[in-house]
């Protein structure tokens, strides 16, 4: 479908779910041609948030806290590592698990990235005048928080 196609759509027949899974679409292929310059990739950037939102985090939390495969944390890890992004040591409480954390490098690409995030807000959401920025960002949080639940089969009734 075209996008002009699209835009004579009307929204009330459009599941919401469509709606977001279009936006996360669109979003990851913009961040990522705009990553390029820093040489790493929307889910490395993924990575790179949950690690300096936690200082020293091991890859399993990695993984559970992103929703992605230990597997694919793995081999993105080693990357963010051979780039200098990030280093990795023992923990010496659990000697198989690593303690992850950012490198001058890698917190410099996150803030570069930041910089490339707000810029797709801007673009996105700034220059509409029906919802105020932080109120979307509640609202989309809510929702994210509802689906992990009931994917996690927490979800209650009412």
């Amino acid at each position: 479908m075209s996008l002009e196609e699209f835009k004579i759509i009307d929204a009330k027949t459009l599941p919401v779910g469509k709606l977001i899974s279009m936006i996360a679409r669109g979003h990851t292929i913009y961040i990522n041609r705009h990553l390029e310059n820093l040489n790493i990739s929307a889910t490395q950037l993924h990575l790179l948030f949950e690690i300096s939102h936690q200082c020293e985090i091991n890859q399993e939390k990695i993984a559970s806290r992103c929703n992605i495969n230990k597997g694919s944390v793995a081999r993105s890890i080693k990357k963010l590592e051979d780039k200098g992004l990030i280093k990795r040591e023992i923990d010496e409480n659990n000697r198989r698990q690593n303690k992850i954390s950012l490198t001058q490098d890698g917190e410099e690409t996150l803030n570069e990235a930041v910089k490339i995030l707000k810029q797709w807000e801007d673009e996105v959401i700034l220059d509409k005048g029906y919802i105020e920025k932080d109120l979307l960002k509640q609202i989309l949080k809510e929702i994210a928080i509802k689906t992990m639940e009931l994917n996690q089969g927490e979800c209650k009734n009412g």
